[in-house]
């Protein structure tokens, strides 16, 4: 009687578990990830989200170049009239043009670049070393002025090119826009009426913003010789090699 009551257990068993396998098990995958609420302050959405674009807008963001061809004309409302030339009228082409410090004054520059130009002389140099000295209010730069573009003078400070004026005329410098000694870095920042003061052996004069460029490296007509005074800065344009930032100013009459 064991015996059959212990084979009725058995069989009961195989049963069960036969039947178990046979069963049909299904699980449904997934609608898709889910990764929660975003965690951060301010989430980062990108533009195939169509949301808004992912772009930096940090504390630098202006240290960030704008589309090429920002400037190209030379517009003169700092010195009082909504008058504006182009870079090719603003230079000597033949006959009279224009004195950029002089607007509304109907002045006219008679003089050729020629007479509007100091040429650098040990007279001209303080004990230092240096040139002079520059200021930019706006920018908080204040830099003393090297001459030469060679790197230990942009080391020292902003560097001035040896092949244009020192006083008279139009006086170039170039410096660094980064780095231990970034002087020029934030002078594509600079508006229409800003100053910067020269500062040399010969005096000081205030110069007016009229323009801010970005040009090629290879561009180099910002250096050429003006029947006025006129002050042009360079530096680097940050991560754009082949370019340059170039600011005009003339000056304050």
């Amino acid at each position: 009687m064991k015996k059959l009551l212990s084979m009725t257990l058995a069989l009961c068993l195989v049963f069960a578990l036969a039947t178990q396998a046979l069963a049909d098990y299904t699980i449904e995958p997934p609608a898709g990830p889910d990764y929660g609420d975003p965690t951060s302050v301010e989430p980062v959405y990108t533009a195939d989200r169509g949301e808004q674009p992912n772009e930096y807008k940090g504390k630098d963001a202006v240290m960030i170049p704008p589309a090429f061809g920002v400037g190209g004309i030379y517009p003169l409302n700092a010195f009082g009239s909504s008058t504006a030339v182009t870079p090719s009228d603003a230079v000597i082409g033949g006959g009279t043009v224009t004195y950029p410090g002089a607007v509304g004054s109907g002045q006219a520059a008679t003089s050729s670049p020629a007479s509007y130009f100091t040429e650098v002389t040990s007279d001209l140099k303080y004990a230092d070393g240096s040139l002079g000295e520059i200021s930019i209010p706006s920018i908080g730069v204040k830099a003393r002025i090297y001459e030469g573009t060679s790197t230990a003078s942009m080391a020292k400070g902003a560097a001035h090119f040896e092949e244009t004026s020192i006083w008279n005329g139009n006086v170039c410098l170039a410096g660094h826009n980064r780095g231990t000694n970034e002087i020029f870095g934030k002078i594509h920042t600079l508006a229409v009426g800003d100053t910067i003061t020269l500062t040399t052996k010969l005096g000081t004069r205030t110069y007016a913003v009229v323009s801010v460029e970005k040009i090629s490296e290879t561009d180099r007509s910002g250096t050429a010789a003006t029947a006025w005074n006129q002050l042009t800065l360079y530096t680097c344009v940050m991560n754009e090699r082949p370019y340059r930032w170039c600011v005009t100013a003339v000056e304050v009459k």
